[in-house]
């Protein structure tokens, strides 16, 4: 391994030292990281950067964090096991700021995610007029109640109880509780009318007659329940839909009645129904028909806090206002009074604008942030933070953004750095690699290829280093010397979702196109707006694949059952042994290889089996073999160990994984669990089981986001067999190497938000290139060595 200039012969109390880490696939790895440093980590997809950086140093700085904590505390917390390395010293307190979408709770938008709305409710009820009270009389989180309770206070000298009427005044509608939409039920999917009760008419899941929620149904008196619900009377019907929660006795025991409504609202509507059941889920979604609230218009404040105005604004004008605006009308705002208040807001806003954000509002829901957009939210908070000689470590922080942004975001990472923090960064793009005081490049190729650390040094060193990453971090694209023809347009008319300005154009048919402009400009909008839904349209995103932990690419790809098949084959017995989610489970874990422990508001604890030793199989299932494997051992495999593996003796299994190694993920272990994915690889997973369809037009959301520079070019052939294979391919990408590829580019902008929405460029990348018309433009033209006239 080359170590130009590692370190910069840094003392040994300035430098973070990991010896002998070998997590997942790293090979006694050991670096030694300077602090207060930037530090770029690089390499194929896969190569152990994560497992350095997030498994190793991250993971162990967290651990050791917790057990700082009293022992009680410790033991509501999970437990984290010490990562494998020998020695990690000089560590200091990690701040992960990774991509994981921001929660889907209702009641979270972005205001609430930072301080901003904290902010903007103190400044509305210091300045707001008519007063209507308190900060959380501007929070949709905080209802407003009365009533009376016992307190203690102290008279005479003697401790006495007395009862004290109380009131809360908070600003959450009463009519969506706070959540901007209300949900219409449809009842025709809440039982068979042709049925009793007795007969089993709910269709509710987890209803059922044989339980209390049966004897419940039986005893209470407002219905027959032998009668078809068909033949109900108005109020029978209505006591079974909407009854409120009333107290009844039933065989001597008391007990609550409730309509099924109001049970379906409690137990279901009110929760992430992401975070719900694959079943209850489908059934909350085949149930429930959500609108925008009447009563609040969307803005989840009661009228009260609605009313209350600064400057002729309300809080809800204020948080439905685009962030760039907001900032401008804080700025504005001169009160002597909040100043301070004013000074802090104004410079959360700014950073909004700064990272490239301020096309947001404050009350976009965070759970429709995409995984870029919520690590950019996150580095918010920590950008006014008072903490120093922290170490912050980011994943890939330029996902998402087009090369102009990539600047901005550059400086941030630097003014973190500039604070006297360690700032630790897992990077592809060239622009965000040249900042680096110090690269960490592992490799030489992913997998069980990889794990090693092949560079340490300067930028230019890695330029002379010849690895993988040095070879071609100066890559620069070609316009291709000839275009292709479409074979017809699909038309769009009126677009206008979200920021889109009544746009119409003609999107190309048969070849390959490329939809760009800056973060914010339209873009998601008009393609998964008006092109994804539509029939034939088969649209490949970075969204988390529904499935549970037992779910794999074997499992996902439709890869296991011809494995499974091939197993049971092999030695006379049934294929559902070789399913860890069926017969052949370990009877403990039920073949998950390991056990859960659910901690409620903490995460939940994973130990592994011991049973199985995390095998997940009955012992016995593992003793028949294929080709001398047994399935434990063929389920750890990568897909281009198995490729090779089953290449000539299983051709349906080789088909799918050829198609994975075709998609860049040849160093995936086939039974690894989906949650572990990033969203680039869950892109690519989807992307494969696709490819072997015929014709139609496929839709991809920046394919190129976690791959290696050395892989692009590997996504662009791949492209190509798409469009050569009979489909129309569309992809939404900042890449320059990926537009200059394009046969048609769709440029929207000019900026953000309400300064994008526009289409402001659509032809021949190499006219974009002559024009330089635009901010795409200009970019890609100094990246690209250009063709004359391409044709």
């Amino acid at each position: 391994m080359d170590r130009a200039d590692s370190a910069d012969g840094a003392d040994s109390h300035d430098l973070i030292r990991v010896v002998g880490a070998r997590v997942n696939n790293l090979k006694d790895v050991s670096v030694e990281i300077p602090k207060r440093r930037l530090t770029v980590f690089t390499g194929v997809s896969g190569s152990g950067k994560s497992s350095l950086v997030f498994g190793t140093i991250a993971a162990e700085s967290q651990r050791l964090i917790n057990e700082t904590y009293s022992t009680f505390v410790q033991g509501f917390m999970p437990t984290q096991a010490r990562p494998e390395v020998d020695v990690l010293e000089g560590l200091t307190t990690a701040i992960i700021v990774d991509q994981q979408r921001m929660g889907a709770d209702p009641r979270s938008t972005v205001g609430t995610a930072t301080d901003a709305n904290a902010m903007l409710r103190i400044l509305f009820s210091r300045l707001g007029s008519p007063h209507v009270g308190s900060p959380q009389a501007f929070s949709f989180n905080v209802a407003s109640v009365s009533g009376a309770g016992a307190v203690t206070v102290e008279k005479a000298g003697r401790t006495v109880k007395e009862r004290r009427e109380f009131s809360v005044t908070g600003g959450m509608c009463p009519r969506c509780e706070g959540r901007g939409s209300v949900s219409d039920i449809d009842l025709s999917a809440l039982y068979d009318a042709d049925k009793s009760l007795n007969e089993g008419a709910i269709t509710i899941p987890g209803y059922s007659m044989d339980g209390w929620q049966g004897r419940i149904l039986r005893g209470v008196g407002y219905f027959d329940p032998d009668k078809p619900i068909r033949s109900f009377t108005k109020k029978e019907l209505d006591a079974l839909l909407y009854r409120e929660p009333t107290k009844v006795k039933i065989e001597g025991i008391n007990l609550t009645y409730s309509g099924l409504v109001p049970s379906i609202q409690k137990s279901y509507l009110s929760k992430d129904v992401d975070a719900l059941q694959p079943h209850v889920r489908a059934f909350v979604e085949r149930v429930a028909v959500f609108r925008t609230c009447p009563e609040c218009d969307g803005t989840r404040l009661s009228e009260a806090a609605r009313s209350s105005r600064v400057a002729g604004i309300s809080i809800a004008d204020a948080c439905r206002m685009q962030i760039s605006d907001l900032a401008g009308w804080v700025r504005g705002l001169a009160e002597p009074s909040v100043a301070p208040l004013l000074t802090s807001l104004s410079g959360v806003l700014e950073s909004f604008v700064g990272i490239g954000l301020g096309y947001l509002s404050l009350e976009r829901p965070s759970g429709t942030l995409s995984g870029g957009e919520s690590q950019r939210v996150k580095m918010i908070r920590h950008l006014g933070s008072a903490l120093t000689d922290v170490t912050y470590v980011f994943d890939e922080p330029t996902v998402g953004l087009h090369p102009h942004d990539i600047a901005r975001m550059n400086d941030l990472l630097v003014r973190l750095r500039n604070k006297g923090n360690t700032v630790l960064v897992v990077e592809h793009k060239p622009e965000a690699i040249a900042i680096a005081e110090h690269v960490v490049d592992l490799g030489p190729r992913a997998g069980s290829a990889g794990g090693e650390v092949v560079f340490e040094g300067t930028v230019e060193g890695l330029r002379r280093s010849g690895t993988l990453t040095g070879r071609h971090l100066d890559d620069r694209a070609s316009l291709k010397a000839a275009v292709r023809e479409r074979s017809g347009v699909l038309e769009i008319r009126g677009a206008s979702t979200h920021n889109l300005r009544d746009v119409s154009v003609d999107v190309p048919l048969g070849v390959l196109v490329v939809v760009t402009g800056v973060a914010g400009s339209g873009k998601s909008s008009l393609i998964h707006g008006s092109v994804s839904t539509r029939e034939g349209v088969v649209s490949v995103d970075q969204t988390p694949i529904r499935g549970s932990r037992r779910s794999n690419p074997a499992t996902y790809t439709g890869l296991l059952e011809p494995i499974r098949k091939a197993f049971a084959k092999a030695n006379g017995v049934k294929p559902a042994l070789f399913s860890p989610n069926s017969e052949g489970a370990c009877p403990l874990c039920k073949g998950a290889g390991v056990i859960y422990m659910d901690l409620a508001i903490m995460a939940g604890v994973a130990t592994v089996c011991e049973e199985c030793e995390g095998r997940r199989f009955q012992a016995s299932v593992l003793e028949y073999r294929f080709a001398g494997k047994d399935i434990n051992e063929v389920l750890g495999m990568s897909v281009a160990e198995a490729e090779e593996f089953f290449a000539g003796q299983l051709p349906a299994a080789h088909a799918i994984l050829s198609r994975l190694s075709q998609v860049g993920l040849g160093y995936l272990r086939i039974g690894q669990p989906l949650t572990t994915l990033s969203g680039g690889e869950r892109q690519r997973l989807k992307l494969a089981t696709h490819m072997a369809d015929k014709g139609g037009v496929l839709v991809l959301d920046e394919p190129t986001t976690g791959l290696h520079l050395a892989d692009v070019e590997q996504l662009l052939g791949l492209l190509d067999r798409l469009v050569d294979s009979g489909k129309s391919v569309i992809v939404i990408e900042h890449h320059q190497a990926v537009m200059a590829h394009a046969d048609w580019i769709i440029d929207l902008g000019p900026g953000a938000g309400h300064d994008g929405g526009s289409v402001v460029f659509e032809g021949r990348p190499a006219d974009l290139v002559a024009s330089r018309s635009t901010l795409t433009g200009e970019h890609l033209a100094q990246y690209v060595k250009p063709v004359p006239n391409p044709r």
